[in-house]
């Protein structure tokens, strides 16, 4: 049976004691090997979760575990040790003149054996596909390759959990279609923990599980299939379901659909199918 590796208990936050509550006694769990996508629109409190648990911010009222461990002042670099996180904007986590020396960083400063350090180097860049750049300069890259040297940087401490903070944002359509290919592809790789905050229901196609936070509080809990039929209520908080599921939706009068389709692959299959029957 799968553990929870992370435990939100009642928590709440705010950035001062003047300002409205950002979450509002929220409580969700997360198990070993799970993607769970966080989702929600502008300041419905999914990025202040995911500072939350990697020990950026402390809640003001109940408690977070990670892996066992109660994320407090205390505690926070043995969570960071566990936890690693890929924000939005790649170029404020570079501090190596290459990318070979920016992935090497994080290994440094754990004292990971040379030895051990450049295999961790070698296998991090090969799952992201970026072993060409080896000794590129990393502010020379293009957005997409940014963001994926630095998921290697993050990959190659082995964290337990990693955590993608709205890490597509700043990226062209291409970009965010390379980032979601290589998270998909570690997923299955590494069965790592995976926790993916976004606005962008096109993102959540892998997820094993969404959380929709709105205005501070869990809105739904549920699968993406699910989420995905929920087209109307979803548009009333500020979010927009993927071209699919609007297609999907739209012909479910007509169309016996097997299942909700996830992917423009699944959509075309089964009308393929449900035509094949006419």
């Amino acid at each position: 049976m799968a553990t929870d590796q992370v435990i939100f208990k009642n928590v709440s936050f705010r950035y001062a004691e003047d300002q409205p509550w950002v979450l509002k006694n929220v409580s969700f769990s997360i198990k070993q090997d799970e993607w769970v996508a966080i989702l929600g629109h502008n300041g419905s409190g999914k990025s202040t979760i995911a500072k939350l648990m990697n020990g950026l911010l402390f809640p003001d009222e109940g408690t977070i575990y990670v892996h066992g461990i109660e994320v407090t002042p205390d505690t926070v670099w043995d969570i960071r040790e566990k936890v690693g996180m890929v924000f939005q904007n790649p170029d404020n986590q570079f501090v190596g003149t290459t990318v070979r020396d920016d992935v090497a960083f994080g290994l440094e400063n754990r004292g990971v054996d040379r030895e051990i350090m450049l295999n961790r180097i070698e296998e991090s860049l090969k799952s992201v596909r970026m072993t060409d750049y080896l000794f590129h300069e990393p502010h020379r890259l293009s957005g997409g390759q940014k963001q994926r040297v630095a998921i290697a940087g993050v990959l190659a401490i082995q964290p337990d959990l990693i955590i993608l903070d709205e890490a597509t944002a700043m990226l062209d359509p291409r970009g965010r279609k390379e980032i979601m290919m290589t998270v998909n592809d570690l997923r299955e790789e590494t069965k790592v923990n995976l926790v993916s905050i976004t606005h962008d229901l096109n993102e959540i196609v892998g997820a094993d599980r969404v959380i929709v936070m709105n205005d501070g509080e869990i809105w739904l809990e549920t699968v993406p299939r699910e989420l995905f039929k929920q087209e109307e209520s979803l548009r009333e908080i500020g979010l927009d379901v993927p071209f699919t599921a609007k297609v999907t939706n739209r012909l479910k009068d007509t169309v016996d659909f097997d299942q909700q389709p996830l992917t423009q692959k699944e959509l075309l299959d089964q009308l393929w199918i449900f035509h094949s029957k006419q």
